[in-house]
């Protein structure tokens, strides 16, 4: 009879959080778990430092459409600000960039335990692989972050299993050990065949996609919290255009294409200003802090410099919107291109503000490089 129960309570306590970023490691995760019977409840972490959220088929997006395929409940979650907490000083480190991998995975875990207490699961399932990350996929940090995130012995790797001890899952009986996998190291051939065989197509980011691993987006970072305070918008305007710093309280963006342009539009708020070259090929810039007529002047010039001139040909009163909380003031510049020294095109503007006129002509590459970010 008591055998009876025990079984009974371990087929009830085999329910667990599958962490579902929507990249191929969790994926296979949650395919194995279904395999073994485990009632899955996917938890999906967004964060704006994730480049794959740049794509329609980013992670965000297959973690939703593998939880509907394979019929799981889904949740998710944004812990930004709590993870901007941690990004001013972490307690275990940044690794090569601005990424503290360490404690943004513990944070991860206490949010993921939080949940699994409340919905009455058992255990935690991620789809790491051991020395798969050099920060904190290695064992002693993961024996760390275990210990932190107050889950020891409850996080099931089942892509790695056999290269650890045995966790509780798989004392309890509540999955078999003999059918979890050993997969270690940075190679992705044993995950891709699995997705083959699993039929699983089009997952994004298979080596992974956080954009605090790289050196260009961590300069940007760096730049953004010496001069101002980071917010879920700030962020998300990291991932956008070029980047320029005119002074200690001002930031110009400019766009690199139709995609960014929209972006930078979208993500204006009030006290910010557009510029728009919109009858003339060219970018959104978008002036951010002191709008002093120094500022917009030079914002105009660095603008232009990334703009579309025709060659030969004149294109008189052009028309671009500069849009501000005082409202719509009307640009117009006539262009006149010509070629400086350099060889670059360049296009005069005249603009006209506040009830003055100024003319400028673009920037060129020499000019522009010392306010790159």
């Amino acid at each position: 009879m008591r055998a009876c129960c025990e079984r009974e309570i371990n087929t009830f306590m085999k329910k667990a959080v599958v962490l579902l970023s929507g990249g191929l490691d969790s994926i296979i995760a949650v395919k194995l778990m279904i395999e073994q019977g485990v009632e899955v409840v996917a938890l999906h972490f967004t964060t704006p430092f994730c480049q794959c959220n740049n794509h329609k088929k980013g992670c965000g997006s297959s973690a939703q459409k593998i939880a509907e395929e394979f019929k799981v409940e889904i949740k998710t979650i944004n812990n930004a600000e709590e993870f901007f907490k941690i990004l001013k000083r972490p307690k275990h480190g940044f690794g090569s960039h601005m990424n503290p991998c360490i404690d943004c995975r513990i944070l991860m875990l206490k949010t993921t335990k939080e949940y699994m207490e409340k919905i009455g699961a058992s255990f935690v399932v991620t789809g790491e692989v051991l020395g798969q990350r050099p920060m904190s996929q290695h064992s002693e940090a993961l024996d760390l972050i275990e210990r932190k995130s107050g889950l020891k012995g409850l996080i099931l790797r089942p892509l790695s299993a056999k290269w650890f001890e045995e966790t509780i899952p798989e004392k309890e009986g509540w999955v078999d050990r003999n059918k979890l996998l050993s997969i270690k190291g940075r190679g992705r051939r044993e995950q891709m065949n699995l997705a083959d065989s699993y039929g699983i197509k089009d997952y994004p980011c298979p080596a992974g996609g956080c954009l605090l691993t790289d050196v260009h987006f961590s300069t940007r970072l760096k730049d953004l919290m010496k001069h101002s305070e980071l917010s879920i918008n700030e962020a998300l305007l990291l991932k956008a255009g070029r980047h320029f710093r005119l002074d200690e309280k001002t930031k110009l963006i400019v766009g690199r294409n139709d995609n960014d342009n929209q972006v930078i539009t979208s993500l204006s708020k009030e006290g910010d200003m557009i510029i728009d070259m919109s009858d003339c090929p060219g970018p959104v810039g978008l002036l951010r802090g002191n709008l002093s007529d120094e500022n917009i002047d030079l914002a105009c010039r660095i603008t232009g410099r990334y703009a579309d001139p025709v060659r030969n040909l004149e294109v008189p009163g052009l028309t671009n919107i500069i849009e501000d909380n005082v409202g719509k003031q009307q640009i117009s510049n006539g262009a006149d291109p010509s070629k400086d020294k350099s060889g670059l095109v360049a296009a005069e503007l005249k603009i006209s503000g506040n009830n003055k006129k100024v003319s400028v002509k673009p920037m060129t590459d020499e000019e522009t490089r010392p306010y790159i970010i």
